[in-house]
């Protein structure tokens, strides 16, 4: 009873100290990867006279597809931490000696990994491709909006029999120096110049309100324009403005729904092996967790001495972990013209995690060859007496 409330407690010790590593480099990556990404939507602010509420969430939209991605990396690292400190304080060595296997040790990494795994299935099949496809309907509609992406401060636009140009663009979204030449009706032609205005939508449509300005129409037949002085006028934009624009998403943004039974529209060959690769990149996000838990475990969780190196050991998982990750990467992309692919992709996760898991069976200590060093040192000592006669 007493071994398994204290098995418990070394499970719930080893599971706290792991996940609480992963969240701190996970939101640490995330966090520096997300401002990199986020900055080049500045302009929302700026140009277009979003709020920073705005700006953050549309921003944040890409956050789920990044912690996908980041996840793995982020539990091996948390592994690695918790298996250095462990070592470090020699508890590992005491486990040892207390008799809990190897087996037994890599339990509550299990267990970490686990939840770990299931965040990144929610995240890869439902949480990603919902974010993905929210931005790009926020994309597509901020493409269909005139003022807002063609219209630039100081240039003449023609748009048909309607001209437009603005002065000045300020944060806000207020426009100073407003310039419009309307020819669209054929029975007469509006100027009108606006000391400054916004864009303003409603359930009508969108409007360009504009103030302190006056109107010039000029009928058809007559001499003399009539003017108008206002304080406040709106011109119509809905007509400029596709308030209902298709929206094209990506393979990515495709539901996993859409992903297992295509839609009619998709008819290619290539287009099936995209929808292919992607759906099985979705099922392949949530095994390089354990793969790279294993492969972490077998080269750091056994026991070593304190005056046994983890350099060695740590560069080469280092390595193998480098290697698993663009071999899935190369093996991913090429699934799209050869589905044979995909088999080798299951076939290399089950590799690793198999050998990983042999060599903890067996208790292999990866530790580099005896006379490594050794030849590295004569080799040395051999160039230095050459550099010292020339």
């Amino acid at each position: 009873m007493r071994n398994a409330l204290s098995f418990s407690a070394i499970d719930g010790y080893v599971v706290k100290m792991t996940l609480t590593s992963f969240l701190i480099v996970l939101m640490s990556l995330t966090g520096v990867i997300w401002i990199t990404q986020a900055l080049r939507n500045i302009d929302l602010m700026t140009s277009q006279g979003q709020t920073i509420l705005v700006f953050i969430g549309i921003s944040g939209l890409a956050i789920p597809l990044l912690i996908s991605i980041i996840a793995p990396i982020a539990l091996l690292v948390a592994m690695m931490h918790a298996l250095n400190r462990l070592s470090t304080d020699s508890e590992v060595i005491v486990l040892s000696a207390a008799g809990v296997a190897p087996l037994r040790f890599l339990r509550p990494f299990l267990i970490s990994t686990l939840i770990v795994s299931l965040l990144i299935t929610a995240i890869s099949l439902w949480i990603a491709p919902e974010s993905l496809r929210a931005l790009r309907r926020w994309n597509t509609q901020l493409g269909a909006d005139v003022v807002a992406n063609v219209i630039q401060p100081g240039q003449f636009i023609n748009l048909g029999d309607l001209t437009l140009r603005i002065q000045e663009k300020r944060p806000g979204g207020v426009l100073f120096g407003v310039f419009i030449d309307d020819r669209r009706d054929p029975t007469q032609r509006v100027d009108i110049i606006a000391d400054h205005g916004s864009v303003q939508k409603n359930d009508r449509g969108s409007f360009l309100v504009l103030e302190d300005g006056h109107l010039e129409r000029f009928e058809k037949g007559k001499r003399e324009p009539v003017l108008v002085a206002f304080t406040s006028y709106a011109f119509d934009l809905s007509q400029l403005t596709n308030s209902n624009p298709s929206i094209n998403y990506n393979v990515h943004e495709r539901l996993t729904g859409e992903l297992i039974t295509p839609p009619p529209e998709i008819k290619t060959e290539r287009e099936f092996g995209e929808f292919r690769s992607e759906l099985h990149d979705r099922l392949f996000a949530p095994f390089y967790p354990a793969a790279f838990a294993l492969l972490a475990f077998a080269f750091l969780g056994l026991p070593r001495t304190t005056r046994q190196s983890r350099n060695f050991a740590i560069t080469v998982m280092v390595l193998a972990v480098l290697v698993v990750r663009i071999t899935g990467f190369a093996l991913s992309t090429m699934a799209v013209n050869h589905p044979e692919t995909i088999v080798m992709q299951y076939g290399l996760l089950a590799l690793v995690s198999a050998v990983s898991l042999l060599m903890i069976i067996r208790g292999l200590i990866v530790d580099p060859p005896a006379g490594l060093f050794e030849a590295i040192g004569n080799f040395i000592q051999r160039l230095v007496p050459k550099r010292a006669r020339a």
